[in-house]
């Protein structure tokens, strides 16, 4: 896969001075990561994307930057870290490319944060030191090809065998999925209560197709699971979580990455932007100084100001325990959303130029479409800040 010979010219817009709120540990995670995404990731991302290929060899550098479970306690193989840093990290990923940050995210808030969370004590030793090191990869199966939205109405269950259960059912839209060790699958027993099972790669039974012809997200690997009568020992099962609240405790945990994360992607379209309005000469002048392109600069710089404030709101409240799934909808629905129009703003100051991958634009605007809908969509985010402020429910 040939490297880029551009330079990542990037600099992060803080027209706040949101800096100032955080603490030197957090500036120096962050400033690592941005720099590794400069030399790993910028050179190489467009090739990838273009050959709807995923960058897997990536997996050991967040794993070095701590990046898999920053939030989890080191005597797992976690960060230690505050969740703003966790946050932080999420926005300098996705600032490189939406397809990286997921698969971090994945690996630590949908698939290490369960096992912490929820798994035994000899679970959290097995896998997670693993997972933290990027030894092993892994998947969280929620998602049915029948149900999304709605994943209370799944129909992949387990049946009782002895010091077994046995796994039948599919799941879709899953990241990693082709090229994951392990799969947090969230099941049905007899009595149709949701379970979580730990499921290994190599269990007779279980395959992992990949997705083809995704326009969106093209860096990041995503499959189906799919489970023939697989024998599961019931030392697998999570045992300390039944019902929804298992998976969607880890879908908060992943959508307050994906608000920091969307962030990143408005970011770097706002600053690749900026730099091309200096430069582009229409008329005998910068094409930046039209009113026009400044209208769309400075509400895309307001629009990323507010992102900012809002998500650093949400990572002291969540340092404090005091985030509430349905604070973290707003922000997951807000800050992409906000990324999306950006995006597309950006692009269109670039004009022709900006469908090309010269440019990082087109391919943030197709992988946000993707972000717009996985982990709740958008709509449904929507509800959800609705049934708070209301105390009524549309989904019945």
């Amino acid at each position: 896969m040939h490297k880029s010979s551009k330079t990542d010219l990037y600099t992060a817009p803080d027209y706040y001075k949101l800096d100032d709120l955080l603490t030197e540990e957090h500036l120096l995670l962050r400033d690592a990561v941005r720099t590794w995404v400069k030399k790993e990731v910028t050179p190489i991302i467009e090739a990838y994307s273009e050959e709807a290929k995923c960058p897997v060899h990536l997996y050991k550098g967040m794993a070095e930057l701590g990046a898999l479970g920053p939030s989890l306690p080191e005597k797992y193989g976690g960060g230690g870290m505050d969740e703003i840093t966790y946050g932080l990290i999420m926005q300098e990923l996705e600032r490189g490319d939406s397809g990286i940050r997921s698969m971090a995210s994945v690996q630590g808030s949908l698939v290490m944060y369960p096992i912490y969370r929820f798994g035994s004590e000899e679970q959290r030793q097995k896998y997670l030191p693993k997972l933290a090191s990027a030894e092993i990869i892994g998947c969280f199966g929620l998602t049915e090809p029948n149900f999304g939205s709605d994943p209370g109405s799944m129909i992949t269950n387990i049946k009782d065998d002895g010091d077994h259960v046995i796994l039948n059912g599919a799941k879709m839209w899953i990241t990693n999925s082709p090229i994951a060790d392990i799969a947090v699958v969230w099941a049905k027993d007899e009595e149709g209560v949701i379970r979580g099972l730990i499921v290994e790669k190599g269990m007779e039974g279980f395959t992992a197709p990949e997705i083809h012809g995704k326009w969106s997200l093209r860096a990041s690997i995503t499959g189906e699971l799919v489970f023939e009568n697989v024998r599961v020992p019931k030392s697998n099962l999570l045992p300390d979580v039944v019902g929804l609240k298992g998976p969607l405790s880890c879908l908060s945990k992943a959508r307050y990455g994906i608000a920091w994360g969307a962030l990143g992607a408005a970011m770097d379209c706002y600053d690749a932007a900026l730099r091309y309005s200096k430069e582009r000469i229409q008329f005998g002048k910068p094409i930046g100084q039209f009113q026009l392109t400044q209208k769309k600069l400075a509400e895309m710089i307001t629009e990323i100001t507010k992102g900012q404030l809002l998500v650093w709101r949400l990572g002291t409240l969540a340092n404090e325990h005091k985030a509430t799934p349905a604070q973290i909808s707003m922000a997951k629905r807000n800050n992409v959303w906000t990324a999306l129009q950006i995006a597309r703003e950006a692009r269109q100051i670039h004009g022709g130029m900006g469908i090309t991958s010269e440019y990082p634009m087109m391919r943030h605007l197709m992988n946000l479409e993707t972000v717009l809908t996985y982990e709740g969509t958008h709509d449904v985010h929507l509800l959800i800040t609705g049934m708070d402020v209301t105390g009524l429910n549309a989904f019945k």
